[in-house]
């Protein structure tokens, strides 16, 4: 169990349990998205980054305590569960890899037929990414909270088909669109219970598909939402939380909380149903943990002065009565420069201490 008393100097894993439990601690938590960005700290191209656990173990411990970071995310790039499912990949050398958009495995919609769940332990992807998790655990498990990064099964599906080709098979044949999410659901069971069986704290799911820039609501909660539903149910039964990443404009809150319950989310966008931050924080302040959500793109061109203000004005906006991670939004760019990711973390622990 983790200790939730409030001490001088916390750990890490101390001061995101308190805000999760909507505690102040010492100070706001903090980690912008150190992702692939974390590559260039042991020389590595990002095709290795991504398909070795050691090397992305190192990377990450390295970066989590250079930098000062409070969380460690495991997001490599959305393709780990594609892959696995028999999508070619392609990977570039400085840039997350990708299914190759001009060979889908579903060309068709007969195609759907051939997605069933399967064994995630008979391929290497997935398999590699529970190794990560387990290393990551017992490297830095004591001092920070580890979360598991999975894509959402119609976020998969997407990876396999194209997303624009889904939506037209949605209109023509939306049953042989669910039968293959909930297969690849069935699947995200298994392979969620293995990276829990790790010691991981949390579970990310990314669920792109519900905001307002890809698709309605009733639409998602039809399409996506009943299984991860399923799905968080299934993580929260074995005393893991659900957490959500969603970077889409017009972020569905109200469903998602819904259909996931869960302890946090990480976002860019305010939600659909929110026109400010102050609103946000009133309405879903108590309900789950705020994440985010300093733009990334926006960052990359900022002064150092300008991302010290932008910093400041979310946590007068959140940090109230605890429940709020200082974060950029999405991943921090890959190969950018790590300046603005230190002001972030200096912000943080200055003008976020909550005995200031």
């Amino acid at each position: 169990m983790i200790s939730l008393v409030k001490t001088e100097e916390m750990t890490a894993l101390e001061r995101v349990a308190l805000t999760l439990r909507h505690i102040e601690a010492d100070r706001v938590p903090v980690y912008p998205l150190l992702n692939g960005i974390s590559r260039k700290l042991v020389n590595a191209s990002y095709r290795d980054w991504t398909l070795n656990a050691e090397i992305t173990a190192e990377a990450y411990c390295k970066v989590t305590e250079q930098f000062g970071l409070d969380c460690i995310v495991t997001l490599t790039d959305l393709s780990v569960e594609a892959g696995d499912f028999g999508q070619e990949l392609v990977f570039p050398e400085n840039e997350a890899a990708h299914p190759n958009f001009s060979n889908y495995m579903i060309k068709e919609i007969e195609d759907y037929a051939k997605i069933e769940p399967i064994d995630f332990r008979k391929g290497t992807r997935m398999k590699e990414h529970v190794k990560l998790c387990d290393m990551l655990v017992k490297a830095k498990g004591k001092e920070y909270p580890i979360v598991a990064f999975v894509f959402g099964p119609l976020g998969i599906l997407s990876m396999l088909r194209g997303q624009a080709n889904i939506f037209m098979d949605i209109l023509d044949d939306p049953d042989a669109v669910k039968r293959a999410v909930k297969a690849i659901n069935e699947t995200l069971k298994d392979y969620t219970s293995a990276l829990i069986s790790t010691g991981v704290n949390a579970i990310m799911l990314d669920t792109l598909f519900a905001s307002q820039s890809i698709m309605s609501k009733g639409m998602w909660k039809e399409f996506e939402g009943v299984y991860v539903r399923e799905l968080a149910e299934h993580i929260h039964k074995q005393d893991c939380m659900v957490m959500i990443h969603n970077c889409g404009n017009g972020i569905y809150f109200d469903a998602q909380i819904e259909m996931m319950k869960p302890e946090a989310i990480s976002f860019l966008h305010l939600p659909d149903d929110c026109k400010s931050g102050e609103e946000l924080k009133e309405k879903y302040g108590s309900v789950t943990t705020l994440i985010g959500h300093v733009d990334p793109t926006w960052i990359i061109h900022a002064s150092e002065e300008e991302v010290r203000s932008e910093c400041r004005r979310q946590i007068d906006l959140y940090k109230k009565d605890g429940g709020f991670i200082l974060a950029t939004g999405c991943e921090y760019p890959a190969n950018a420069d790590f300046r603005n990711a230190e002001v972030m973390v200096e912000e943080a622990k200055t003008y976020g201490r909550y005995d200031r």
